[in-house]
Formats: C-alpha cells, sequence, structure tokens
C-alpha cells in the first residue's frame, strides 16, 4: 500500500513538473505543439477554459485507448483528469506581462521544454503506464503495422494541429519548435541522466489493485 501511494505521489509531482513546462510553452506567446493548440482551439468555442478542455480531451482519448485495448494504469488516469487543471492552475497565476518577443519566448520554449522532460521522467518512475495520448499513439501504431511508427505520430499530429488551426489555435514558430525540439530535448536530458523510458516496467490497474488487495 506504501510502496503504490508513493508512486502516486511521484506521478503527481511529475505531472506538476511537466504541467509548468507546458505553461512555459504557453506563456512563450509564439505558438503551442499540436495537442495544446488544439485546447487552446476547444477553450475560444467553448465555456471550457484550457485546462478543461484538456482534462475533457483526455478523458475523450483515456477512452478511445481502452476501446483500442491499450494497457490503462492508474498513471494514465491521473494524467488525464490532472494535467491540464495544474497547467491552467500555473496560467491563472502567472505575474508576469504578456511575452512580446520571439527570441526570448524561443528561450522560454526551450526552458518548458526541460521541465517536461524532467516531469515526464519523474511520472515515469511511478511505473503505472503512459498518459492517454501516448497510449493512443500506441495503439494506432499496432492497428498500422506497415507504417513507421514515426510516421504514424506525425500523421496524428497533422491531424490534431489541423484540428486546433480550423478552431483559432495559436499557431507559429513555436508550434514547429515544438514538434521537433521537445523530443531533441527530452532525448538530451535522459542521456545526461542516464534515464531509458524503454526499462520501465509498467503496471497497468488490475496489476496494481492485485498489489493493493494482497496487501490487505
Amino acid at each position: 500500500m506504501k510502496k503504490v501511494i508513493l508512486e502516486w505521489l511521484k506521478i503527481v509531482f511529475g505531472l506538476a513538473v511537466f504541467a509548468l513546462g507546458v505553461h512555459l510553452t504557453i506563456y512563450a506567446n509564439i505558438g503551442l505543439a499540436p495537442w495544446d493548440c488544439l485546447g487552446m482551439g476547444i477553450a475560444k468555442h467553448t465555456p471550457l477554459n484550457y485546462g478543461l478542455a484538456m482534462t475533457s480531451m483526455s478523458v475523450v482519448i483515456l477512452l478511445l485507448d481502452l476501446l483500442l485495448g491499450e494497457r490503462i494504469g492508474f498513471g494514465t488516469v491521473i494524467d488525464a483528469l490532472i494535467t491540464g487543471n495544474i497547467t491552467q492552475l500555473f496560467n491563472n497565476i502567472d505575474p508576469f506581462p504578456e511575452n512580446t518577443s520571439v527570441w526570448l519566448g524561443i528561450l522560454i520554449m526551450i526552458a518548458g521544454f526541460v521541465f517536461m522532460a524532467f516531469g515526464v521522467m519523474i511520472y515515469m518512475k511511478g511505473a503505472q503506464c503512459c498518459g492517454p495520448r501516448d497510449s493512443l499513439l500506441v495503439g494506432l501504431g499496432k492497428r498500422l503495422p506497415k507504417i513507421p511508427i514515426g510516421i504514424v505520430e506525425v500523421m496524428l499530429w497533422a491531424v490534431v494541429l489541423l484540428a486546433g488551426w480550423l478552431l483559432s489555435g495559436p499557431v507559429g514558430i513555436g508550434t514547429l519548435i515544438s514538434t521537433f525540439g521537445a523530443g531533441l530535448v527530452m532525448q538530451l536530458i535522459y542521456s545526461i541522466v542516464g534515464f531509458e523510458p524503454r526499462e520501465v516496467r509498467h503496471r497497468d490497474i488490475i496489476e496494481v489493485t492485485k498489489e493493493l488487495l494482497a496487501k490487505q
């Protein structure tokens, strides 16, 4: 029980660090990554703020993951429910004026990538499955076995970005930087700290529930 609770706390902390990184990419004000662009677009056309829009979208994606038969962990559910809302909290309490400098925006966005990378690392060390969007990518990749997973990811991002753009989500140079730069920064940091995500042995909800019940 104690071990699982500590893992949940680690997951929440990791998601908070990740959310701070996402907030910085929003504050950079030079365009957003595809999923965030869609979230902002939804927020512009509904009563939802960005956080609730992202949470609603994550819940829908989580249901798609279930339909695709992907493994769902408590980490997946926690991610879906709180990440967008924590990001919105950071957006609400941000005391700084709107950024209007492209070059400063690029630096702020890169700083956001660093926080996002560390957040994902902390989250993944909780070992309770990936976030809804990653699970969706894996599920789609399994159903398109002849297409490299990288191409599947680009196709998914293209559809998401198009939807976000049609909903007037922020698109700009930051969108391009996010699409390619976030992964590069993540890989660089993981190489420096010696973290290999593929070595993490994740447990789904059924496995963790059995662990909890076994301790009763």
